[in-house]
């Protein structure tokens, strides 16, 4: 296996980005600013331009873009938030399929549906457990079987974030990469506050993660977490079928040891089980993969792979890596108004569902910034 630890301490997920924008002066104001440069901050920046396109808008990103979780997720695309269908959601995965066509996004969409894989008793007990003869049969911690299939699919996150930029940028978004914002003053109008230079904005969205919780006012309501994640090589078309994939619907479990999974486009698989807490600082760039207690993950989740089926055993694993995602105490996305200014809306902490949900999310946060919608009950910063 490579050692994608030396180039990053989260490891290098397969996924590859092809896009980057030009660097540019930053402005001295802006109509909306848009800080974060994953799904959701680029959705925003190109739906506003697409229907607004006298907005400027301006997507300042601390790294690069897609360097948080959006370009380290294993790109499972799901219908509803991680607390399930929420009122007035409206249909994620049609939404996100519409966006990315009017946006020309091209991601490897695929939605094949989801497989919910349950053990024992409680798989045969679980809602719309199938009965008889199960795709996948395999043994951990008792024989998993498919008990559920649900709307879902994948995309390739790396060509997501790609397009997504590459569409703010075509439609007249500017995006500015390695521009960290250090503090928001809300009054009398909002100015993002950089090392040596502010910006001005009549709108503000923040798209948060797990390293903005205190700009946003998430850090007392979301916990971060650094979900693991590795990836196989490609493995032949009978073995997958073998394995009972032959569907190619991406999966996870509905009980405990918890087990998600996905193929790709060359046959290799996804896999990812298992969430490390943050250090005493709460800071989760301190974390590194190859330290005792993510290694030794990795090892179980690994060693959990092969023993799944014959046909896996032999599997060689090619990348491990890392990918920050933030909890809120009810599961839901927040989506709200910040507390320090109606000029500014928070979107984030989706709890691990967030690719097909933040590009769908984001479209929404355009529409509502421009005053054409209003933002639902069930994301506001004050509920938990």
């Amino acid at each position: 296996m490579p050692d994608p630890v030396a180039r990053h301490p989260w490891g290098v997920p397969p996924w590859k980005i092809d896009f980057h924008p030009p660097r540019v002066p930053l402005p001295d104001s802006v109509d909306v600013a848009i800080v974060g440069g994953g799904f959701s901050g680029l959705a925003t920046a190109a739906w506003l331009r697409r229907i607004s396109p006298l907005t400027s808008v301006g997507v300042f990103e601390a790294s690069e873009i897609g360097a948080g979780a959006s370009g380290r997720t294993g790109g499972l695309a799901l219908a509803e938030s991680a607390a399930g269908d929420l009122p007035g959601l409206g249909d994620v995965l049609a939404g996100l399929s519409d966006i990315l066509n009017k946006l020309e996004v091209d991601c490897d969409l695929q939605l094949p549906g989801a497989w919910e894989l349950g053990r024992g008793d409680a798989a045969k007990q679980a809602p719309g457990a199938r009965p008889g003869r199960s795709p996948i049969q395999w043994s951990d911690s008792g024989e998993l079987r498919v008990v559920n299939e649900v709307p879902g699919g994948t995309i390739d996150p790396g060509k997501l974030v790609g397009g997504l930029a590459r569409a703010a940028h075509r439609l007249g978004a500017r995006i500015f990469e390695h521009y960290l914002v250090e503090a928001i003053d809300w009054h009398p109008q909002p100015a993002l506050k950089f090392r040596s230079q502010s910006v001005r904005a009549s709108k503000v969205l923040i798209a948060a993660n797990a390293f903005s919780l205190e700009l946003s006012c998430l850090a007392n309501k979301a916990q971060p977490r650094l979900t693991l994640a590795a990836s196989t090589g490609p493995i032949s078309d009978e073995e997958i079928a073998a394995a009972g994939l032959a569907d190619r619907k991406p999966f996870y479990t509905v009980d405990l040891p918890y087990l998600w999974g996905r193929l790709c486009s060359d046959n290799s698989i996804v896999w990812g089980a298992g969430l490390v807490n943050p250090p005493p600082s709460g800071n989760l760039k301190e974390i590194e993969i190859d330290s005792p207690e993510p290694s030794r993950m990795f090892e179980t989740l690994e060693r959990r792979v092969r023993g799944l089926h014959p046909v896996l055993a032999a599997a060689r694993f090619t990348h491990r890596w890392g990918g920050p995602i933030s909890f809120r105490e009810s599961w839901t996305p927040a989506f709200s108004r910040h507390p320090g200014s109606k000029d500014a809306i928070v979107l984030g902490a989706y709890a691990g569902h967030g690719v097909a949900l933040s590009v769908y999310l984001g479209a929404w946060a355009a529409e509502a910034i421009l005053g054409r919608r209003e933002l639902p009950t069930w994301g506001r910063l004050d509920s938990r």
